[in-house]
């Protein structure tokens, strides 16, 4: 046993009892192409197993913000590693691409494996819904740098998609509809003014909220982000879509027209899908305008499929066998800006 490094703060045999713990949560996410197993010092994906002529890797890497305060305060951490991997792969899944692997980072002041474990196990079981591999990743524990009890995860992820059949937002045109594909709540974005409106309505996290069914407020606002990744993959290989959108930080405004031509805008249509009771409370509790809370939040909108009118209804039917709610929520006009109504 390394004696001075434990008391320095590290408990190397606390991080080998992580690996003991995490080995078969790793496990239970191999698919085709992964290689080897943890333990190793890189993680290897076999490219040469997908069968692409021309393939284009994307890469995303991203956290879940703030989001942890909340965990923090609830002590659950089952479901913050698949926020994490969420918003990884919805992001690489945005231009087409089928997530392949999967990386995690999770840096804490002292290690606790079961703390760990459970992190971990949320970070598989996102990488299930996903259907990639979890091939590596670290466990930092670093004494001084986190106040006791808490810690900060990051994820890094790569898809493939074939060349011809990158979606890049090219062949948007107006007239272009706006299928939206219903949110789990919050997912990992904006919660610096969600802890802030909380803080000054007075409210506690461990209260139930009569609006939300008598559920506590914290595990409301920890509903893990949605994955994505299936039901889409599977509507990209049935229609015709020319743009996928991401509804993370900036919401509406900031991430539908990542996907138009100079010239294009929108026209949302408000009232074609459901705003979910946490936005209404949240608005109202903070008293922010309710234009406003569409340039902050999903607005029960986690991603959009921008696609001809025509591939609209079979688009949906296919994201319904997944059991997927999607509504038209709009289209792509020939003013820029973004406009809802």
């Amino acid at each position: 046993m390394a004696k001075n490094y434990e008391a320095a703060g590290v408990n190397l045999e606390a991080g080998y009892e992580v690996v003991r713990r995490i080995r078969a949560h790793v496990a239970s996410t191999a698919r085709k192409g992964s290689m080897g197993g943890i333990g190793s010092f890189g993680g290897m994906f076999d490219l040469s197993s997908l069968g692409m002529k021309e393939p284009v890797l994307v890469s995303g890497t991203d956290g879940v913000g703030t989001k942890l305060k909340i965990a923090f305060a609830m002590d659950r951490h089952d479901t913050i590693g698949v926020d994490a991997v969420a918003m990884c792969v919805n992001d690489v899944l945005a231009q087409g691409a089928e997530p392949l692997f999967f990386l995690d980072y999770v840096a804490l002041g002292h290690n606790v494996p079961e703390k760990v474990e459970a992190i971990v196990a949320g970070v598989a079981e996102g990488c299930r819904q996903a259907g990639c591999a979890l091939i590596g990743g670290e466990t930092a524990e670093m004494p001084g740098m986190y106040a006791d009890g808490e810690y900060d995860i990051a994820g890094f992820t790569t898809g493939a998609v074939e060349k011809s059949e990158l979606i890049d937002g090219s062949a948007v045109s107006v007239g272009d509809v706006l299928l939206g594909i219903a949110s789990s709540g919050v997912h990992s974005n904006g919660f610096s003014l969600v802890r802030k409106i909380v803080a000054d309505a007075g409210l506690s996290y461990r209260q139930p909220v009569p609006e939300f069914g008598g559920r506590l407020l914290g595990d409301v606002l920890l509903a893990p982000t949605r994955i994505y990744v299936k039901p889409v993959l599977d509507v990209i290989r049935h229609c015709d879509v020319h743009g996928i959108c991401h509804i993370t930080g900036g919401g509406f405004d900031e991430n539908i027209p990542r996907v138009l031509k100079p010239g294009q805008g929108l026209e949302i249509r408000e009232g074609s899908w459901e705003i979910l009771p946490v936005f209404r409370m949240l608005e109202q509790w903070g008293r922010i305008p309710h234009r406003e809370m569409f340039n902050i939040f999903n607005m029960g909108i986690g991603m959009v499929l921008v696609l001809p009118e025509a591939e609209a209804p079979r688009a949906a039917e296919r994201l319904a066998s997944f059991g997927e709610k999607a509504a038209v929520i709009g289209s792509v006009t020939d003013r820029a800006g973004v406009v809802i109504k």
